[in-house]
């Protein structure tokens, strides 16, 4: 009769701790902390029996898990679901899975997120937004050590691959072309504008300096919800809401407007359903328009004039960015890697359908 193999469940015996304690300590868990003691009792106990660490499942070629990480702020707003759609269609076709940290915009879930990548060993990582400032030095240390890709980003600290956007660019858009319909008075609803939203800042800053440019800045009023909004965990209209209340208390208190515009389309969506129950026509009494000319936007009675900035493309260009030096790797295993950063931009595009038209000449009677 042959000799029976020794597992972790006789170490786990002979040292006196559990089993999940001896396979995180000889799996070399660097996330898990253990005490010198207990360390040495487990691995003196794996040495006296002859354990040997089993090998990882590969496979069949040979090769590691073939995962990408993608790291995204909500899964409520149809923009990220389409930066998502991108990115799986590229995985998919190359054979990769796709695992999605929802980070619901809270610096505990992002970081905690960040702390399992060392256990997790994805092949790449995907930002579907800008890391928040505490992380960014981490995620840059990341980027050295594997293919790294950040979509949105514009932040001259962070050299690393990306797929751009200079959101000053929509905004400037949105403004144009209400400027060119007549609206000389107008509103920029928005989500929470703190310190970690900069990308948002940027859109409403190229908003208001194409009005300035025109010598209507002070005509132009930003309206955004409260910081709260950001923590808390958000439903899948929580965008509509904050466009439709902001919009509401706006037409109390500013009856002048003749045009008002979304951060995002949801937003937009929001905007335009508090203007009709007031009992206000769109766009003959109130023009809208939105950003990001997601799937939603051409479907309603009154279709939503947006910015495209192209959504689904930026999710594939991250991935095949990904792939691209993943393979490179491969290439290059001995060292010699060539150093290349990507930097894919899109220019945006005026979408032009009904919620805009030209800016009326007399006060709409509303609902009280």
């Amino acid at each position: 009769m042959g000799k029976r193999k020794i597992t972790s469940s006789d170490v786990a015996r002979v040292s006196g701790v559990s089993q999940a304690t001896v396979s995180m300590i000889l799996n070399q868990k660097n996330n898990v902390s253990f005490t010198r003691e207990t360390r040495e009792k487990v691995e003196e106990a794996a040495r006296e029996l002859g354990y040997q660490i089993p090998r990882r499942r590969t496979c069949k070629d040979g090769k590691s898990r073939k995962l990408i990480v993608v790291f995204c702020p909500t899964l409520t707003n149809p923009y990220y679901v389409m930066l998502l759609q991108g990115i799986e269609q590229v995985a998919k076709e190359k054979g990769y899975g796709v695992f999605v940290c929802n980070t619901q915009r809270d610096l505990k879930i992002e970081d905690n997120y960040l702390k399992m990548m060392r256990s997790v060993q994805p092949l790449g990582i995907i930002y579907t937004c800008n890391p928040s400032l505490c992380f960014q030095e981490q995620v840059r240390e990341m980027a050295e050590k594997i293919p790294l890709v950040v979509i949105n980003n514009r932040e001259d600290l962070m050299e690393i691959d990306a797929v751009e956007l200079n959101n000053a660019k929509p905004g400037r858009l949105m403004a144009r072309h209400l400027l060119d319909l007549g609206h000389r008075h107008v509103a920029f609803v928005s989500p929470p504008l703190s310190s970690r939203q900069g990308q948002r800042q940027k859109r409403i800053k190229g908003f208001i300096r194409e009005y300035e440019e025109a010598g209507l800045k002070a005509n132009v009023i930003v309206k955004s919800a409260g910081a709260d909004m950001d923590v808390q965990i958000p439903s899948m209209d929580s965008e509509y809401k904050m466009g439709y209340h902001l919009t509401r208390e706006l037409l109390r208190e500013h009856p002048e407007l003749t045009a008002i515009a979304g951060m995002n389309d949801m937003i937009a969506f929001g905007i335009m359903d508090a203007c009709l129950e007031a009992r206000l026509k769109v766009p003959a009494d109130v023009s809208v328009i939105g950003c990001d000319n997601t799937v939603f936007s051409g479907f309603r009675s009154i279709s939503l004039t947006t910015i495209d900035h192209f959504v689904s493309l930026k999710g594939r260009d991250a991935c095949e960015i990904i792939l691209k030096k993943i393979d490179s790797q491969k290439k290059y295993q001995n060292g010699g890697e060539p150093v290349s950063i990507y930097h894919v931009e899109y220019e945006p595009k005026l979408i032009v359908r009904t919620s805009t038209s030209y800016a009326r000449t007399s006060h709409p009677k509303t609902k009280k």
